[in-house]
Order: C-alpha cells, then sequence, then structure tokens
C-alpha cells in the first residue's frame, strides 16, 4: 500500500500537534518516526489509525481517502500503542482469536502460524495465562503476537523499543517486520533510539514541533556528523541549536 499524508493538521485546543505534515511512504518500507517528546509522533500514527480525526489535510491509501466510514481499508492497518488495550481477564489466546475474528483472517494455516508467533517471542507457556498476571513486557508481546498472526499491510507499532519486551522479543519483531516489508507491507514505528532508526529503518521522518523536518533515507538526509555520532545525532544536534 501506498501510503500519503497531504498537509494533515491537529491541534488539541491552542496546541498544534501537526503542522502541515506531507510524506509519501512507499510500499515495503520500515519508516522510523523520530523527535522529542511532544513532536507530534504519537498523533500522526493515531491519526493513520482514524483514532484522530486531522483538522486539516487528508491520509490516501493507494490514492483513495481514508476515514472512519471506510472500513476495508482500516482493516488494512494495524496500531499498536505504547501501552497496549488488553483485557485483563482474558488469556493471550482469548486476546489473540478475538482479534483475528475482527480481521476477518484466514484461518488456513493459522494454528501453525500462531504457534510460531508465540515460540518466537517466548509466550508458548503463557498462552493460557490471564494477562493480568503478565509483566509489562509479556503484555505487549501478545498484543504484538495479535498484530503479526492478522497481518494486516500496515503496521503502526508506537515505541516498540521502549515496551519493556525482552532481547528475544525485540529480535523478533526486528526480523518479521523485514520479512513483512520484503512481501510488501510497511511498517511504521516511533522511537527515541537513534542507534536504531539508523540500522532498522530504511526511511525516517524527523518530526520537531509538528513539523517534518527531514524525510527520506538516512543515505540522502545531510547533517554532517562528528566522530563517535551518527547521521542522526548530528540532525537533532542541529535542531536543538536552532531552538536555541
Amino acid at each position: 500500500m501506498r501510503l500519503q499524508l497531504e498537509q494533515v493538521s491537529k491541534s488539541y485546543g491552542t496546541f498544534r500537534a501537526l503542522d502541515a505534515v506531507s510524506i509519501d511512504v512507499p510500499p515495503g518500507s520500515i519508516v522510523a518516526l523520530l523527535g522529542a517528546n511532544g513532536a507530534g509522533k504519537t498523533t500522526l500514527l493515531r491519526c493513520l489509525a482514524t483514532l484522530l480525526l486531522p483538522d486539516t489535510g487528508r491520509v490516501l491509501c493507494d490514492g483513495e481517502a481514508l476515514g472512519r466510514d471506510r472500513l476495508d481499508l482500516r482493516r488494512r492497518f494495524a496500531f499498536l500503542p505504547d501501552l497496549p488495550p488488553l483485557y485483563p481477564h482474558m488469556s493471550v489466546l482469548r486476546h489473540l482469536g478475538m482479534v483475528l475474528r475482527l480481521y476477518g483472517a484466514p484461518l488456513d494455516g493459522i494454528e501453525d502460524r500462531v504457534i510460531g508467533i508465540l515460540r518466537d517471542l517466548d509466550l508458548l507457556l503463557f498462552a493460557e495465562v490471564p494477562v493480568s498476571r503478565l509483566s509489562r513486557g509479556q503484555a505487549y508481546k501478545a498484543a504484538l503476537t495479535a498484530v503479526l498472526a492478522a497481518d494486516p499491510e500496515v503496521w503502526m507499532i508506537d515505541e516498540p523499543f521502549a515496551s519493556g519486551m525482552d532481547p528475544q522479543g525485540i529480535s523478533t519483531f526486528k526480523a518479521r517486520a523485514r520479512a513483512h516489508c520484503n512481501l510488501g507491507g510497511t511498517v511504521l514505528y516511533s522511537t527515541q533510539i537513534l542507534d536504531i532508526a539508523e540500522g532498522f529503518s530504511d526511511l525516517v521522518c524527523i518530526l520537531d514541533r509538528g513539523e517534518v523536518r527531514a524525510f527520506g533515507p538516512i543515505k540522502s538526509l545531510e547533517a554532517p556528523s562528528t566522530p563517535g555520532s551518527g547521521v542522526l545525532e548530528a540532525i537533532f544536534r542541529r535542531l536543538r541549536e536552532e531552538r536555541s
């Protein structure tokens, strides 16, 4: 799916969280959303998920306008917030089954697929445990399992590397995200960890006070780096200097 944001703006009262954001994301891309706290990363993801509606501008999916009434388009997306909304009394499997039914996921081979994901995330022994008894990282992995199993075209993941997941969970997410994009899918995620963004992403989108300050492959971004620092660190250093 080709994903386009055209002049998308969103305000909370007098605070402008997104200011005329325009980006064009081709299919098959892993995109990192970067920026300081309050830069607009989560708001952008929530607008893509139609949890928020832009004040102005529009989101296009393969040239079609995305809105809350377009369930056919919304089912091609999955949004995982940094604090997943899980029912505490539900087991991992019951939550997973609910999500798969909502997405109308095909059932052929689903058992093997689910078992493989649970095994990779080290959740197989916790499949029938209520979510309320899981650690924060395990609960996040339970929600991530549902995204991976439903496997819509576009994954939108808020702060996966600050979720409390262990190294195995992070490694599994990165490997499956890359495999998903190799098949033409798209992954957008937010992070504050610049080293991961540089090594994991095809494209980066740097937001500053709701505005896009840079977008594209890291190698195309112009920022002189100093010894021991990367391109992204140099860009953020320049942004801090401009503010001061």
